[in-house]
């Protein structure tokens, strides 16, 4: 659990953030990233000869097909020139998580989950969209959601 505490006084001159822990997590990781201000909010996709921006809460997943990476929204699917790890790094304040070594999720846009037939989950999303989550990243994703997946 975490404790949060705020003081305002007129004797501070500036915002101060102080974090109190027995263990450095992946999670305060990612706050110190965001309140650093280190992660960008929008995603430069290409699609038809054009750039086109992306916020990363209209998107599903990512995935890397053919030496390329696209990212997938409702009926849309947009190239990206990034690297997926690149990617991933960016968008894990927004709550995205490896699915498999080719994909990275939006936990957020989870409708529901299936037991496909060889232990892979399939995750179908609110727009439609289905995605595999593969078994070895399955306790990571059921971790998240049980202590702080926004959904």
């Amino acid at each position: 659990m975490v404790k949060v505490n705020i003081d305002i006084d007129d004797q501070h001159s500036e915002p101060s953030i102080t974090i109190k822990t027995n263990e450095w997590t992946e999670e305060l990781e990612e706050l110190v990233n965001m309140i650093k201000g280190k992660n960008r909010r929008r995603l430069f996709g290409f699609e038809s000869d054009q750039t086109v921006l992306l916020d990363p809460n209209d998107i599903d997943f990512i995935y890397a097909e053919n030496r390329k990476v696209f990212a997938c929204m409702e009926s849309r699917r947009v190239e990206l020139r990034m690297k997926l790890y690149e990617i991933e790094e960016i968008l894990a304040p927004f709550h995205y998580m490896r699915f498999s070594k080719s994909v990275i999720g939006n936990l957020n846009h989870i409708d529901r989950f299936e037991l496909s037939f060889n232990g892979n989950l399939c995750v179908y999303f609110q727009s439609g969209n289905k995605e595999y989550i593969s078994r070895s990243f399955v306790n990571p994703i059921k971790k998240r959601l049980t202590i702080g997946g926004e959904l």
